[in-house]
């Protein structure tokens, strides 16, 4: 009925990376595509359904399990899902692509070094944990455990965020074709 192919883009990388400047980008561009889709973000998921949450590495498994369960309605319902996660852990992301489904789940990893990261710091996230004033912040205190695997990488260093896009769309180009 919604003429495409239903699946999750599950965007990863540390705090600062680009998840979110991309994940906007791409919903707004497969929109105007007429694709129908849904982002779930740390912003709009961690008002709700996750308020009940804080960042110790249980609630983090936590908040992504809850976070998969959600994109998998989203995609039984027909919707394009875009999420920006950290989602920091390997075992997590893997539980999530279970939960989804493998052919229905594509993940993205925003590689963004620490440093970039920090010299962004969008939150003043990274200097506050510097300072000991934030605990448990990945990469600093708490690991990234970088994707192995990932369908796609992007390098947002020396890339703009339409190239990353049209690098996203591309690939769900290809492999709906396939």
């Amino acid at each position: 009925m919604k003429a495409q192919r239903p699946v999750v883009i599950w965007l990863t990388g540390l705090s600062g990376a680009g998840k979110s400047t991309i994940a906007t980008a791409l919903e707004r561009y497969l929109c105007s595509q007429g694709q129908h889709t849904y982002l779930l973000d740390g912003d709009n998921v961690r008002l709700g359904l996750c308020e009940d949450l804080g960042f110790s590495d249980a609630d983090r498994e936590e908040n992504i399990r809850r976070v998969a369960e959600v994109a998998r309605l989203f995609v039984d319902a027909g919707l394009i899902v875009i999420t920006a996660f950290i989602s920091p852990f390997a075992r997590d992301r893997a539980l999530a692509r279970a939960v989804v489904g493998p052919e229905q789940f594509i993940e993205v990893f925003v590689d963004t070094p620490l440093a970039e990261c920090e010299r962004r710091d969008p939150k003043g996230l990274y200097s506050r944990a510097r300072r000991g004033l934030v605990t448990q912040f990945t990469g600093i205190d708490s690991p990234y455990e970088a994707p192995l695997c990932a369908d796609i990488r992007v390098q947002t260093l020396g890339s703009a965020v339409q190239d990353i896009v049209r690098q996203i769309s591309e690939y769900l180009n290809r492999r709906n074709r396939g």
